[in-house]
Order: C-alpha cells, then structure tokens, then sequence
C-alpha cells in the first residue's frame, strides 16, 4: 500500500457511504456523488468567504470550524424583516449549521477554516442589499 500525504488546502477529502476516501479537488457545489467533503480554507478577506451571499445546504448539516483567527457566522432571518442571528468562532471553535439553514461568514481576522458537509444540492444566493 502506498501511502501519500494530501495538502487539506489545496484538495478536499471526499467520504463516500461505500466507505472510500478520496482526496479530489474542492468543490462548493454539490457532484451529486452522495459524498461528505471536507475541506481547508485559508481567507484573507470576506469576499474569500462570498460574506455577500448566503449559502445552504439540503441534504445535510454542516460543521464550520475556525482553526486559527475568527469568522463571524450569520443566519438569515427566517421570517421576512427578522434580525440575522450570529455566532462568532475563534481558533479552536466549531458551530454546526443545520440542515437547510441559509448562512454566511464574514472575518474578525485572516483565518483558516474547515468545512465538513454533504454538499449534494448547495445553492448559494446574493444577499440583497449589497453591491
């Protein structure tokens, strides 16, 4: 058995239900293979994190996990003209976002993070408001 060493920033892992690991190339979309994606980000910025749209995902929950700096979570209200509630993380801090809930981050400081979800149906929205 070879065994190599995969770079969490530059590839994703993906878990499939039969069992297999593979490490693949990071997507925010959904391959509709019925894989959970984990993946390594390191931002700069919020537009490194799309912090002016929402982004959910159907058929899962999604753990986000602040692994140095800090990020601000946001819900979008779930009623029309409701406030958007927030969860900041710090370094060594997770929040897990539930399945189908529209969310979005925006930094306190560069960061790296990490993001483990089904990403089978993601959609992403533009917030309204921004530009």
């Amino acid at each position: 058995m070879t065994t190599t060493t995969i770079d969490l920033f530059a590839s994703a892992l993906h878990f499939r239900p039969d069992g297999d690991v593979r490490a693949v190339e990071r997507q925010m979309a959904g391959s509709g293979s019925g894989a959970w994606q984990i993946a390594a980000f390191h931002v700069e910025s919020d537009a490194d994190v799309h912090a002016d749209h929402w982004e959910m995902h159907p058929q899962a929950e999604e753990a986000v996990c602040c692994l140095t700096g800090g990020v601000r979570l946001y819900f979008r209200p779930e009623a029309p003209g409701g406030a958007e509630d927030m969860v900041r993380l710090r370094a060594g801090a997770a929040v897990i976002v539930p399945r189908g809930r529209w969310h979005r981050l925006e930094l306190d400081a560069p960061s790296d993070l990490m993001s483990i979800t089904l990403r089978d149906g993601t959609r992403l929205e533009r917030r309204t408001g921004t530009s």
